[in-house]
């Protein structure tokens, strides 16, 4: 690849406990963010993925290795310049949404937004995600599907680096599931975005630039698909 490297993980090991009870998360891991890519980090549960994927977006740090942004080993940060990272650098959207319930829709943008920047940036993303017209609306009055866009919405506000996503269609229905990876398509393709993806679901790795698969730790495999599929023709 000839894109510019986002980020550069080297030999990212993650233990948890100690001695008999000691658990090995990530061991050995390399990994590059390549300016405005599609990445899919795709494995089954207790493989690591979620756990790199908290190390990138700097939500933990590694047992051992490094992690190279911008010239910097974030793994050196220290807890202020580690916090000015992940306001800076990074949106995340969860599996869960991560909404706060008595704020609208768009209240809930603005949390993240930088309007001395942009004044018209809450409603600019509300319009990149398709639901403008929800502005005024609680969580409790959205679908599954338009919370989790209105929670990419709050991630891109804040113009980050790189977008992560944790399991984004998890908790929704399968339907539903397919327009969140139709909005995260469209932000790389059309727009540029950097998106980072994990998933257990093989078949989203179609959509991919690059599918990397991690396996009880480690990675066991990279792929570069040539002509990625559109996200509105997979099936799961």
């Amino acid at each position: 690849m000839d894109k510019k490297i986002l980020l550069e993980a080297k030999d990212l090991y993650k233990s948890y406990g100690t001695g008999e009870g000691k658990t090995i998360a990530l061991k050995g891991v390399n990994l590059r963010i390549y300016q405005g890519e599609l990445l899919v980090i795709l494995g089954s549960s207790g493989s690591g993925k979620s756990t790199l994927l908290n190390m990138i977006g700097g939500m933990a740090k590694p047992t051992r290795g490094e992690i190279w942004v911008d010239g910097e080993d974030i793994c050196r940060f220290n807890d202020r310049k580690m916090t000015s990272f992940r306001r800076d650098k990074v949106g995340f959207v969860f599996q869960s949404f991560n909404l706060i319930q008595e704020l609208t829709a768009e209240e809930n943008v603005a949390l993240t937004a930088n309007k001395q920047e942009n004044p018209n940036i809450v409603m600019d993303m509300l319009t990149l995600v398709g639901l403008a017209h929800k502005a005024n609306k609680y969580p409790s009055q959205l679908s599954g599907g338009e919370q989790q866009r209105i929670s990419i919405a709050r991630a891109l506000a804040k113009k980050s680096t790189f977008l992560l996503c944790d399991e984004p269609t998890g908790a929704l229905d399968y339907e539903t599931g397919k327009q969140v990876l139709m909005e995260l398509e469209s932000l790389t393709r059309k727009y540029g975005r950097t998106v980072v993806m994990v998933t257990h679901t093989k078949e989203v790795g179609n959509m991919a630039d690059r599918v990397i698969r991690l396996q009880n730790g480690s990675v066991v495999s990279e792929c570069i698909n040539e002509h990625p599929v559109a996200a509105q023709t997979i099936t799961w």
